[in-house]
């Protein structure tokens, strides 16, 4: 489910929940909101307003980690494309079909890696034109030491490719745990309702209970769009990895 969808059905039941308890304020006897039954609510309340408190931060320290170390692979997957483009240009013309190789593995790479529906199933499979680089680097002929070099240190660049764009490739869609998100709002809207049961509905109660709802559902949609990387919103730009290369001049 998109993160904007979850958030939206999240603050429904959060706000629901809130409604609920204003209305039970009018039907509930005083006697059961005062005095030592008061203290229990609001005891209860707290604790599982710090328990929500600690959740949300973990889960969004949690996701922001993650998201940043998925941008930083990325990245490094763009600077071994760059340096393994520039390894096989100092190689020689022999390496010219692999440099055209590899510029006709990118597109192919961005489209298993990022899903526009944020679906899993994808059309392309881990493995397209990216797989032959290695092997058509061990068909090369070295004729100097420079070559022999440059040949070892272009195998040893995409393979760790093949690796990065494996692990980007094979990373969940959505690394958060439904149940666990789900005991979440359970737990705010438990909260919230409280909250309106504890004092007479107004038009101030209700519209600070509103923002404060609105400010509880925008944190987890920024948790579930931190841990959608390659879908949604907040989705990592793939500008930078499908303009790495630039067109090969037209040889004659």
């Amino acid at each position: 489910m998109p993160a904007i969808g979850a958030a939206s059905i999240a603050f429904a039941l959060i706000f629901g929940c809130t409604l609920l308890g204003m209305f039970m304020r009018s039907r509930v006897p005083d006697a059961h909101l005062t005095g030592d039954s008061k203290d229990v609510i609001r005891l209860a309340t707290a604790l599982i307003a710090t328990m929500s408190a600690v959740v949300l931060a973990l889960l969004f320290a949690s996701t922001r980690a993650s998201y940043e170390q998925t941008s930083a692979t990325v990245t490094r997957l763009t600077a071994d494309i760059i340096e393994l483009d520039h390894a096989l240009e100092e190689y020689g013309p022999e390496a010219v079909p692999l440099r055209k190789l590899l510029r006709a593995s990118i597109v192919p790479m961005i489209d298993s890696i990022w899903r526009a529906d944020g679906g899993r199933s994808r059309a392309v499979q881990p493995y397209s034109h990216n797989e032959t680089v290695p092997f058509g680097i061990r068909t090369l002929v070295p004729r100097n030491p420079i070559q022999v070099s440059l040949q070892a240190r272009a195998l040893k660049l995409s393979i760790d490719m093949a690796q990065t764009r494996l692990i980007l490739f094979a990373q969940p869609v959505d690394s958060i745990s439904r149940p666990f998100m789900t005991a979440l709002v359970l737990w705010l809207a438990f909260i919230f309702g409280s909250f309106a049961v504890s004092a007479p509905p107004n038009r101030t109660i209700v519209t600070v209970l509103f923002i404060c709802v609105l400010s509880a559902s925008s944190a987890i949609f920024l948790i579930l769009e931190l841990g959608q990387p390659f879908d949604g919103l907040m989705q990592l730009p793939n500008a930078g990895l499908r303009d790495a290369l630039a067109p090969l001049p037209a040889t004659r």
